[in-house]
This record gives structure tokens, C-alpha cells and sequence, in this order.
């Protein structure tokens, strides 16, 4: 699962017991990225809020977008955990292969539909040059309708992504085919 010692479900208690009933009940299953935090129950408490707010809470962001922040963040980071991880939940919402694998590469995400290609464009940029940035680049995304608050939930889930993308490969979270399913998407 990693490199570092884990706390088993069937092991924990306390804090980390009620955390982990939470998780299999919000989400139907815990994923490894989140065992990992096990040995920290109140970081593990924080992060899945974190988590919820960003990727289940309200926003003019759809959920298929979120999903593809994660995606093109992942690949471009190189993190094949967050990559399978998400573009798993990505067939939820897209069914067509050669999208998924668009996104799943970064590659050819100025020939999606408008508003998705900015929003993944600039999750790209944000992510693999972030002293780039300027404002102009939200000019680009308020002309497809996004709020200042879409913006600010865009740049808090690229921000996210690169986060745990740093704890998956720094500690050598590790998945298989029966970890990526089973998760509960709405």
C-alpha cells in the first residue's frame, strides 16, 4: 500500500475508527491515499474535509470538471495513483475513451469542447508554472462563464492536486485494479 506503516481498519480506534466509518459510508470504500494518513487521524479528519468541500461540495463546477482538474494535474506531476484514481471516477461522467485518455495524458486539451479545455488548460499552466500566472488568465475563464468563487474553487483543487500527488509518490501509495473501483461518486 506504501512505504510507511498504516493503521488496518481493523486495527483502528478512536478517532481514526470513527474517520475511517465515515469514510466507507461518504465514499463506500477508504482509497489507499487515505490509509496512508493513518498514523495522523486528525491530518487524515482534515484532509477528507477538505476533500468533500472540494470535490463533492457546491460549486459551479461540475463534478466531471472537478474530476478533470485532478486528472490533468496528476498527469502532469506524473502521479499514476491520483491518474488511475481519477480518470476511474472520470467514466462516471464521460464516456468516450479518447477523451479519457486526453485528459488522462494532457495531451490534445485545447481540442476538448470550450469551457473544459480552459478550465484543464489553466489547471495545466497553474500546475507546471505557476510564476507564470496572471491575471489575463482568468479573463480566459471568466468568458466561459465562471464566477470568481468557480475560479477560486479551480485554483484550490489544482493546489489540492499537486498536494496529495506529493504525499502519493513521496510515500509510494500504491493501487490495483480492485482499489480504483467501488467508490461512491455523488
Amino acid at each position: 500500500m506504501s512505504w510507511i506503516k498504516e493503521v488496518a481498519v481493523s486495527e483502528a480506534d478512536g478517532a481514526l475508527a470513527e474517520t475511517y466509518a465515515q469514510l466507507e459510508k461518504q465514499r463506500g470504500k477508504i482509497s489507499n491515499i487515505l490509509k496512508v494518513h493513518s498514523l495522523n487521524p486528525a491530518a487524515l479528519e482534515n484532509h477528507l474535509d477538505l476533500y468533500m468541500t472540494l470535490m463533492f461540495g457546491k460549486s459551479g463546477l461540475s463534478r466531471l470538471e472537478r474530476e478533470a482538474v485532478a486528472v490533468v494535474v496528476s498527469a502532469n506531476n506524473e502521479c499514476e495513483y491520483c491518474v488511475n484514481h481519477h480518470t476511474e471516477s472520470l467514466r462516471h461522467y464521460i464516456n468516450d475513451e479518447e477523451t479519457l485518455m486526453m485528459l488522462a495524458t494532457a495531451d490534445g486539451l485545447e481540442t476538448l469542447e470550450p469551457r473544459l479545455s480552459n478550465i484543464v488548460r489553466h489547471a495545466e499552466k497553474l500546475t507546471s508554472a505557476p510564476g507564470a500566472m496572471t491575471e489575463s488568465d482568468l479573463g480566459e475563464l471568466r468568458a466561459e462563464g465562471l464566477s470568481d468563487k468557480d475560479i477560486l474553487d479551480l485554483t484550490m483543487i489544482v493546489g489540492y492536486f499537486n498536494f496529495v500527488n506529493r504525499i502519493a509518490m513521496g510515500l509510494g501509495v500504491s493501487y490495483s485494479e480492485e482499489e480504483l473501483t467501488g467508490y461512491l461518486n455523488d
